[in-house]
């Protein structure tokens, strides 16, 4: 885990980070590699009883998850913006705003093939897979629990790359559901490149050594009222890929 995690914005209640590919946000329950909420409760001791914590059970052993100021997440190979709350106070002004769908995100992605609209909308709600416990899946087939999963999009370019095609996409989710846009975008045949769950057999283009899904902006209120809109810095392998 890199030493140094970039600081986007911060201010008494809240904390703003540009989370790297390939880290988790927090411990999972199995993996014993070092997480966010492990650089969290290292730089920032006093947010160790912010939020909720959870309860992790294997083996009839029970393992409490510290969860220190963490209102969202993003799957570990996605990087980007990710929002934590300081305090109790904060935590619960920012877990209202996403529970009501205040909170606007946006993300860029790479995705197998040549999507045919400028801009679409996927209104598919999201079960678990039929085949993978590790997966979840949309539409037809899909087992458990169907929660309820909106996610926009706008292509920004289309492309050509090793003799295969690539879109490039802005994508908004509405909803926040696990692996949302990863499985919107499988639904729709165009599954985020190089993502090894999702679409591990078609081709990961050369530069892109990770999954093409990066957190580019987040708009939230603060506890004053304001709007804020915090941004990371789209990856150069994402942009060098497309010229």
């Amino acid at each position: 885990m890199p030493t140094k995690i970039k600081i986007l914005y911060e201010d008494s209640n809240i904390l703003a980070i540009e989370k790297p590919s390939g880290i988790s946000v927090h411990f999972d329950g199995k993996s014993k590699e070092k997480t966010i909420a492990d650089w969290v409760l290292e730089k920032y001791p006093k947010m160790k009883n912010v939020g909720e914590d959870e309860v992790y059970e294997n083996k009839n052993i029970k393992t409490n998850i510290k969860k220190p100021g963490i209102v969202h997440r993003l799957d570990r190979e996605t990087s980007g913006v990710l929002l934590l709350a300081k305090n109790q106070k904060a935590y619960k002004f920012l877990k209202n705003q996403f529970q009501n769908k205040e909170i606007k995100k946006t993300y860029v992605a790479i995705v197998s093939g040549s999507v045919k609209n400028d801009r679409g909308i996927i209104n598919k709600p999201i079960g678990r897979s039929p085949t993978d416990f590790r997966r979840y899946s949309a539409g037809r087939g899909a087992r458990g629990e169907m929660r309820e999963a909106t996610t926009q999009y706008k292509v920004l370019k289309r492309f050509e790359a090793e003799h295969s095609k690539f879109t490039y996409l802005e994508i908004y989710p509405k909803t926040g559901r696990t692996h949302q846009i990863r499985v919107h975008m499988k639904y729709l045949n165009h599954p985020v490149v190089c993502d090894s769950l999702y679409n591990p057999d078609n081709p990961c283009p050369k530069g892109i050594k990770r999954m093409a899904l990066h957190a580019k902006s987040i708009e939230f209120k603060d506890l004053k009222g304001n709007t804020l809109k915090i941004e990371s810095s789209v990856p150069k392998e994402f942009i060098k890929l497309q010229k």
